[in-house]
């Protein structure tokens, strides 16, 4: 009967339909292997929620596998092509973004072009040069899809009556007058990265040369008030800057525990989310620099060799769709900003949106002040190696 019905549809429908009719009959049945950074319950907990509804809807399964770095699933691909293998891999979707992205597209371990088939894709803007189409500088290509919006962010906690500093410089004053009470993740972590970025975009000479692949001549120049900037500040962080916390999921529950001051993330509502859920004092507040910070959208992509491309096709699609989209920015949920563009939505999709919950730590877009653009993915690769070396020393 399914299939009778399918082919109906096939018959009826106009040719992109007709083809997305048949790639969900295709993907019925599957299990989609979905390689995404574990670190985040909250995070984990939606892509569970996504799985039971593509299951119950679609008839295809999800299975998490949680990476502590994104990395192993891209060796996963890169040994399965190595070993000559075209089909039947290990990973049918992968949260992907910069510089495992980069490596992906350059080494063709990635499906080709797929986000124009997704039938949702039309609520997204997705014209030349939006961000959706651009991860870290590097066109996407049609290779990854959209699926939520990330911005860099610090919190505190507002009754401890610190004033944070405006500017990335002047943290280096802040460390000083509270020695210990600082910290940030390890800089092989996205978020320590990150961190050590939004430095480099305010103090770099000449911010516009951090879009290009990074050289050792540019490095050398645009990383120096970086490292100074850094040396200055790192003897008052927490235990002398000798150890850092693992992850931004670490780090929370030290401002929790009253351990630190300071934590930041790369979701602007997970301090709100995190209050919910008791993590953190009802009296943090989210802040960012004055003059902005980095921002990001984060995608999905499918392997060249994706054991069950249909099914990933469908969470993908699924992930872009206005009920998605609201759940997953649902400070109850995950709290994530969409990434689909509200004036493409019907008028009750525009409601559910407007209908979410807010609270006092849940910034707007205004409070977020300008997106700083993500340096080329080369700069991050190069810093994370820079200060694993100058930590070890």
């Amino acid at each position: 009967m399914r299939a009778l019905l399918a082919a109906a549809l096939i018959a009826l429908a106009t040719p992109a339909l007709a083809d997305w009719a048949a790639t969900e009959a295709e993907a019925r049945g599957q299990t989609v292997w979905f390689n995404a950074w574990g670190g985040d319950p909250r995070t984990n907990d939606f892509i569970a929620w996504v799985g039971a509804q593509t299951e119950a809807r679609f008839g295809v399964r999800v299975e998490q596998v949680k990476l502590s770095d994104t990395a192993e699933a891209v060796a996963r691909v890169r040994a399965e092509k190595a070993a000559g293998m075209t089909e039947g891999g290990a990973v049918d979707l992968i949260w992907i973004n910069g510089p495992n992205f980069l490596a992906m597209k350059e080494e063709g371990l990635l499906a080709g072009p797929f986000v124009a088939d997704l039938p949702n894709a039309r609520f997204v803007d997705l014209a030349p040069g939006a961000p959706a189409t651009r991860d870290f500088t590097v066109p996407v290509a049609g290779m990854e899809a959209p699926w939520r919006l990330a911005k860099f962010v610090f919190a505190h906690d507002a009754a401890r009556g610190a004033e944070m500093p405006r500017d990335m410089a002047g943290f280096v004053d802040w460390a000083a007058a509270h020695p210990g009470r600082m910290t940030h993740p390890n800089a092989a972590n996205f978020i320590g990265a990150t961190f050590l970025k939004q430095a480099l975009v305010a103090l770099a000479p000449d911010p516009e040369a951090l879009a290009q692949p990074v050289t050792d001549e540019t490095y050398a120049r645009e990383t120096a008030p970086l490292w100074a900037w850094y040396e200055a500040l790192r003897p008052n962080l927490w235990r002398q800057g000798k150890a850092f916390p693992e992850n931004e999921s670490v780090q929370a529950q030290m401002l929790g525990d009253g351990e630190v001051d300071v934590a930041m993330f790369f979701d602007p509502a997970a301090p709100a989310a995190l209050i919910e859920e008791g993590v953190l004092s009802e009296t943090v507040r989210v802040f960012v620099p004055a003059a902005g910070s980095i921002g990001n959208v984060s995608f999905v992509a499918i392997p060249f060799d994706a054991a069950h491309r249909a099914g990933a096709e469908v969470v993908a699609n699924f992930l872009l769709s206005p009920e998605a989209q609201a759940k997953m920015q649902d400070i109850r949920v995950l709290g994530s900003f969409s990434v689909l563009d509200p004036a493409r939505l019907d008028a009750a999709a525009q409601a559910d949106f407007a209908a979410l919950p807010t609270s006092p730590a849940l910034p707007t877009l205004a409070d977020l002040g300008p997106v700083l653009p993500e340096p080329h993915p080369s700069w991050m690769t190069r810093l994370a190696e820079d200060w694993a070396r100058r930590t070890a020393e």
